[in-house]
């Protein structure tokens, strides 16, 4: 795949290193505390644990034996035979299977490490919404604050004869109407913060330490195109699991090989009534077997599931590949697009600020328009909102392409 370098500058906010120790500290507890993390990490344990399992030589058989009529023989008669014996399977056999197993294994510990990201992703994406809230909170305090002294202002313009009482009533009503969406608000903040601590397996009704604000810098972000295919750990999983299927056809073959055994059977003898040499002398037999696998259907069969295992890992691993370029494209997309949002409600804010202060000082002179001076600093509270959402969109964004390209390794 043609690599492509992707590059952003722009005037857009990072976290401060207060900000980024403080969430650092909520991803290391999720990474301690997650239920499903910590199941994705059993699994891989119970994966390893298979290994030593299908690594080793079957049982040995041990056998007695006792004759209820003793068979009489020349040197006396048997009355107890015992029986040790061993299998072993074709040669490779063993090491196909353990090669399996523990590709297997690694495949889980890559899902484990996708998991791990993914619930970083989780973590983060949760975590900004909040800041959002509390950040619009703050905006809209602010703005009671602000229109507290627009009504101040109102009210002494009425009493020197160059306002009306109108002014002060519109001013009252916009603050109400503040009140409820600060209302609102913090109502909102409940289920973001359920959500949150659900994610830290910890009570939803805990505190959450929020920032009051992110300091703006100029920032460059690099991301190679071509690392998404190489850093990912699910596809770096159906890798493995694709090479476990191919030894699972070796291991299907080899089952269809004949297997070997040694053994050794031990018979007491007792003394009989004749007097011959090695008169009830016991007697000791090696043995050797070997299995004969005719029955070929079986072994055909697991040789044909592998094949068709192989088949299924490879296709899901392209159809995986598709996807994650298609939400890498859209994420790619959705970074961008609040990256320019945020330059543009920047500057629109800034242009507003000063089209108020000019409107303020007009209406303390004359008296007049001071609708327009409630318009205006709506507007201001708007675009500084708008900003503030943008924000929240960016490093949401940012967060998904880190998990995406495994940057939360």
């Amino acid at each position: 795949m043609k690599t492509t370098y992707f590059y952003i500058f722009l005037f857009i906010s990072t976290i401060n290193p207060c900000i980024s120790q403080n969430l650092d500290e909520y991803l290391k507890a999720a990474a301690e505390n997650n239920p499903g993390l910590k199941a994705k990490y059993a699994e891989f344990e119970a994966a390893m644990q298979r290994v030593v399992q299908v690594n080793t030589l079957p049982d040995p058989t041990l056998s007695f034996g006792y004759f209820i009529s003793p068979v009489e023989t020349r040197v006396g008669p048997q009355r107890a035979k015992f029986g040790l014996s061993q299998m072993f399977p074709w040669f490779g056999t063993l090491a196909a299977k353990g090669e399996m197993t523990s590709l297997m294994a690694e495949a889980k510990y890559q899902e484990f490490l996708n998991a791990k990201n993914e619930l970083y992703y989780h973590v983060k994406a949760a975590w900004y919404p909040l800041y959002e809230t509390n950040k619009l909170i703050l905006l809209q305090q602010e703005n009671i604050e602000i229109l507290t002294t627009f009504k101040q202002i109102a009210t002494t313009s009425f009493k020197n004869g160059q306002g009306s009482m109108t002014d002060a009533i519109r001013t009252d009503i916009m603050m109400e109407n503040i009140q409820t969406d600060i209302r609102l608000l913090q109502d909102k903040k409940t289920p973001l913060r359920a959500r949150f601590n659900t994610l830290l397996n910890r009570p939803d009704t805990i505190q959450i330490t929020m920032p009051d604000s992110i300091v703006l810098n100029v920032i460059e972000t690099a991301y190679r195109k071509d690392s998404l295919l190489s850093a990912n750990p699910i596809l770096e999983a159906f890798n493995l699991k694709l090479r476990s299927a191919l030894a699972q056809e070796e291991v299907a073959r080899k089952q269809g090989l004949p297997k070997f055994g040694v053994g050794l059977d031990y018979v007491v003898v007792g003394e009989g009534t004749m007097t011959v040499p090695n008169n009830g002398k016991d007697v000791l037999m090696p043995m050797v077997s070997m299995s004969l696998p005719i029955f070929r259907g079986k072994y055909k069969a697991a040789v044909k599931e592998a094949q068709f295992t192989q088949t299924a890992i490879a296709s899901a691993k392209t159809d995986f590949e598709n996807g994650l370029i298609s939400t890498y494209e859209m994420t790619w997309f959705e970074l961008d697009r609040a990256s320019q949002l945020i330059t543009l409600y920047h500057s629109q804010t800034e242009k507003t600020n000063q089209v108020l202060n000019l409107l303020l000082t007009a209406y303390s002179n004359s008296g007049k328009d001071f609708e327009e001076v409630l318009r205006m600093q709506q507007e201001l509270l708007k675009y500084q909102m708008a900003e503030t959402t943008a924000i929240k969109d960016y490093y949401t964004a940012l967060a998904k392409l880190d998990y995406l390209t495994a940057k939360s390794e």
